[in-house]
């Protein structure tokens, strides 16, 4: 638990502090291609001398917006549509839950990367194609809580 706590704050402080590095990311330096650990740099240089350091950095920053944006798309739609599936029940319910079960059906990350090939490059069809897989399991738990909140007495 702590261990998991600590590389989490790592990686936190890693995505908020990168943009402050003074070194950039795509800068090449022929010179010191393949370099080790040191002075050229603390996680050394790549293949054209880039720096692995502000490398690293600079994904943590757009991993954490990418995570972000992917979980509160996912968290809203899929709660919306389960709770929606959930209260009006009947056809719609039918409907939503046999479209859930179809999206469970297949691993999901296997058709965010299909569905991020169709859309194209970009990070805004990446979080699109992530959070189109995403909203499921919010939907079956929404729901699953709002049918169990819809039957007893007290409610009615």
């Amino acid at each position: 638990m702590k261990l998991g706590l600590i590389i989490v704050l790592c990686w936190l402080m890693a995505a908020l502090l990168g943009p402050f590095y003074s070194v950039q990311a795509l800068s090449v330096d022929l010179p010191a291609i393949l370099s080790g650990p040191g002075e050229s740099g603390l996680f050394g240089r790549d293949e054209l001398g880039r720096d692995v350091l502000a490398r690293v950095l600079a994904g943590a920053g757009v991993a954490l917006w990418v995570s972000v944006l992917v979980v509160s798309l996912s968290a809203v739609i899929g709660t919306g549509i389960g709770l929606l599936a959930g209260y009006l029940g009947g056809w719609f319910d039918r409907i939503t839950g046999r479209v859930i079960d179809v999206f469970l059906a297949f691993p999901g990350i296997l058709l965010a990367i299909a569905l991020a090939a169709v859309l194209g490059p970009g990070l805004g069809n990446l979080v699109l194609a992530l959070s189109v897989m995403g909203w499921v399991g919010f939907a079956r738990l929404a729901r699953a809580q709002t049918l169990s909140l819809r039957q007893p007495e007290h409610v009615q």
